[in-house]
């Protein structure tokens, strides 16, 4: 694709909680990372869309720190190694400093490459499309051009912010004249009249070099505020990295620079932005009806519902969302589903942990899933990647019992060291060292059940925290 001796890099921005299609979507476990259209992850299914016309290796994604290892493991399922791949922020300060980060990452080890940067939760339908545009964007690129991917609308959306397209360059791109807030529905009527407006999908194209002096010139400070951080060769600590702007890539840069153009695209695009958009987005049953999951409907239209483990039974309901988690049921007029985000900020504000994680909780090592939860009990469904381990922990108020019910188990068990294979179990008393590992093959799966007061951080003592549990 690119010219001899420039490589082309695809950057990944996959931060973000997807608030509005809670609650699937969680901040520890946000949509990109979900099964929301077809078998893969939103993630992989990005990943797989620039392949093979991108090189694999040169795939990087920027992520939030809590979510660095499940990330890693999308990469994997689909074949991708992930080491070198994946860059951690501390904290989210938005795409300026994300997209930042990747360039001098990416030029520690190039002299000059063409980026193309893309959100990892939007979906494509016309993938032959995307790729042949694709082309186009990187041949401007390379041509000193920062390219954004303008898609032409079929409607006037209010929830897009807007480009505004000026003079031809270079055949099919505009140069930008200006980019626009999210307009009233009037407003959006008028730009879809014009024809030369465009939704602002939030994907570029440029060369790194490009970029890099379009920061000096217009944000000096935030630059070398990162050459500092990532210069200094050791973890990127929140401390630094907090002190960043929180500011898109479209304010600090896009707004002010004369480099850019945008590219008319008709490629199937939607941003996944709502469980209105995902409605729209997905092929439609029967009475107009999207249906993922035990469902059985009565005299049901246009609506959307997806159950996880239960039945759902709807009857002589039309335009309505009902989403179903283990511990969650979300039911809303559908066209104002998106308004679930304001829900989201309130229990946030409750402290409710349903905002957070979903009874089922990812980790490093596996995963684990609250089965029941009732005064001084609690039982969990433990599984263990193979070759992975726990941290060595104490705990103590509270005992555990572990019942292996697939796979094989190492357990640390105060001055013991035990393996135990299926229907077999162990007890750990309170303040005994203990951990786990999986030294198989295969997944580990065992029954959890924890007896005493559960006292969250006060009551584990850790000592190795790399492999922390909870």
């Amino acid at each position: 694709m690119p010219k001899q001796g420039m490589k082309v890099y695809s950057v990944l921005l996959a931060g973000g909680t997807g608030s509005r299609l809670w609650p699937i979507s969680r901040e520890l476990y946000p949509k990109q990372l979900v099964n929301l259209v077809g078998a893969d992850s939103l993630v992989q299914s990005t990943i797989k869309r620039l392949l093979p016309e991108l090189d694999a290796d040169n795939v990087r994604i920027v992520c939030g720190e809590e979510h660095f290892y499940e990330i890693s493991r999308h990469l994997e399922e689909i074949k991708v190694p992930a080491a070198g791949k994946v860059i951690k922020e501390p904290c989210g300060r938005n795409t300026a400093p994300a997209i930042l980060l990747a360039v001098l990452d990416i030029l520690k080890k190039e002299k000059d490459a063409v980026l193309l940067v893309f959100p990892s939760d939007h979906v494509i339908r016309d993938a032959a499309r995307f790729q042949e545009l694709l082309k186009k964007a990187v041949s401007l690129a390379q041509k000193d051009y920062i390219v954004t991917f303008g898609i032409k609308p079929d409607a006037p959306e209010t929830g897009y912010g807007y480009i505004e397209g000026a003079r031809a360059v270079d055949k099919e791109a505009l140069s930008v004249k200006r980019f626009v807030e999210k307009p009233d529905e009037k407003t959006a009527e008028k730009y879809l009249e014009a024809g030369n407006f465009f939704w602002n999908s939030g994907m570029f194209a440029f060369k790194a070099s490009v970029m890099l002096k379009e920061f000096r010139t217009y944000e000096p400070a935030m630059l070398k505020k990162m050459q500092k951080i990532v210069s200094s060769g050791s973890r990127i600590t929140a401390a630094q990295y907090c002190e960043l702007p929180d500011i898109s890539i479209d304010y600090a840069i896009m707004e002010k620079t004369k480099k850019g153009v945008v590219l008319p695209s008709d490629f199937g695009w939607s941003d996944i932005g709502s469980w209105k958009s995902l409605y729209d987005f997905l092929p439609k049953g029967e009475f107009n009806n999207v249906v993922e999951g035990d469902v059985i409907l009565q005299e049901t239209r246009n609506c959307f519902i997806r159950g996880d483990n239960r039945l759902i039974v709807a009857n002589e309901l039309q335009d309505i969302v009902i989403v179903e988690t283990p511990d969650t049921v979300f039911v809303s007029d559908l066209s104002k589903s998106k308004n679930v985000k304001s829900i989201v900020n309130d229990l946030k504000k409750q402290g409710r942990k349903e905002c957070k994680s979903h009874v089922k909780v990812y980790r490093p090592w596996g995963t684990y899933t609250i089965l029941e939860e009732n005064g001084n009990t609690k039982i969990k469904r433990i599984v263990v990647y193979p070759g992975s381990k726990l941290s060595m922990q104490m705990h103590h108020h509270r005992s555990e019992h572990w019942i292996v019910v697939h796979g094989t188990a190492k357990i640390v068990n105060g001055d013991q060291v035990i393996f135990l294979e299926e229907n077999q179990s162990t007890y750990v008393p309170k303040t005994t060292r203990h951990r786990l590992e999986n030294p198989g093959k295969v997944p580990l799966h065992l029954i959890e059940v924890q007896i005493g007061p559960y006292l969250e951080e006060d009551d584990i003592v850790r000592y190795d925290d790399d492999f922390g549990r909870e």
